[in-house]
C-alpha cells in the first residue's frame, strides 16, 4: 500500500514500479487517512506514514518524503516543501512564494536539488525497514515553464538536460528525477524484502 493520498505521487510510482510485480494500493482506497508529518527528517516522516498505513491495515507499506532544498535559502523550504506557503497542498502558493524569496538571487546562485526517501516495511513493527534515497540537482527557474508534473517542477531546471521538470517528458523524467533515483535503489534491494 502506497502511505499517500497524492495522485500524482501515486501515479508516480505506479509507472515506476510497473515491471516489479509490485500493486500499489493508495490509503485512501483503504480509508486510512494522512498522519500528523512530525518528523524532524525526511527519512523519520517517511517511517510515521509507512507504519501508520501499516499498523491501521495489517499490509506492507510504502511511503516517501520528499521535498525541494534551495542552496540560497539554507535548505528551505525542503521537510515543508508541501506547506511552505502555509496551507498543505497548495502548489501555486509555494511556488509564488519560492519565487519571492528567490526574486533577487542571481541565476548563478539559484542551485537547488529534489531530494526523496522511499521506505518499504514489511509490517507495522518491522525492525529493519528498506530505505532508499535520491536527488535531482538543477537550479529554480525566475518563472514557471511547462504544465507537466506536480508541486515545484514547473519552476526546477534540469541543468544537465537543459529542461524544465515542468516540460521534461515522462520516459526522462522516470529515469533522472529524486523519486525515479530512489526507486531504483529500492528496486535493487528488493531481493532482501522477500528474505
Amino acid at each position: 500500500m502506497l502511505a499517500s493520498s497524492n495522485a500524482g505521487k501515486l501515479a508516480e510510482l505506479r509507472d515506476l514500479l510497473g515491471d516489479t510485480g509490485i500493486e500499489l494500493v493508495a490509503q485512501t482506497d483503504l480509508g486510512v487517512e494522512d498522519i500528523d508529518e512530525t518528523g524532524s527528517t525526511f527519512v523519520e516522516n517517511a517511517l510515521l506514514k509507512a507504519r501508520h498505513a501499516a499498523a491501521v491495515t495489517g499490509l506492507p507499506a510504502l511511503a516517501d518524503d520528499s521535498g525541494i532544498c534551495v542552496d540560497a535559502l539554507g535548505g528551505a523550504p525542503g521537510l515543508y516543501s508541501a506547506r511552505y506557503a502555509g496551507q498543505h497542498g497548495d502548489a501555486q502558493a509555494n511556488i509564488d512564494k519560492l519565487l519571492a524569496a528567490l526574486k533577487d538571487v542571481p541565476d548563478a546562485q539559484r542551485g537547488a536539488h529534489f531530494y526523496a526517501v522511499i521506505v518499504l516495511l514489511r509490517h507495522a513493527g518491522d525492525p529493519r525497514p528498506v530505505i532508499a534515497e535520491g536527488i535531482w540537482h538543477g537550479r529554480i527557474l525566475r518563472q514557471r515553464q511547462g504544465d507537466r508534473g506536480f508541486g515545484y517542477q514547473p519552476v526546477f531546471y534540469d541543468t544537465e538536460y537543459n529542461v524544465s521538470a515542468g516540460e521534461i517528458d515522462d520516459a526522462l523524467k522516470n529515469r533522472v528525477s529524486h523519486r525515479a533515483r530512489a526507486l531504483a535503489a529500492l528496486r535493487e534491494r528488493l531481493p532482501e524484502v522477500a528474505r
